[in-house]
């Protein structure tokens, strides 16, 4: 395998900068971006929704008062 050049630069600033062989840093980088690609990459974070709930007034099945509440009745 041949590393092209700007790869072997940040390898090696990377390997300085976290005193790690440049082998380590290069297979830990290879297996970072493979479990990326298989959508298990680490860190990954789950969104989870809330109940924000609605003010009251509000109705959201009525589009034109929801408009003339946010940009006023002279919006037309």
């Amino acid at each position: 395998m041949t590393l092209e050049d700007d790869v072997v630069d940040r390898v090696r600033r990377e390997a300085h900068r976290t005193g790690r062989p440049f082998k380590q840093v290069v297979n830990d980088a290879i297996r970072l971006g493979l479990e990326r690609r298989q959508g298990r990459a680490a860190g990954r974070f789950a969104i989870e929704p809330r109940d924000m709930g609605l003010r009251p007034g509000l109705d959201l099945d009525d589009i034109q008062g929801l408009l003339d509440h946010i940009d006023g009745p002279e919006r037309r």
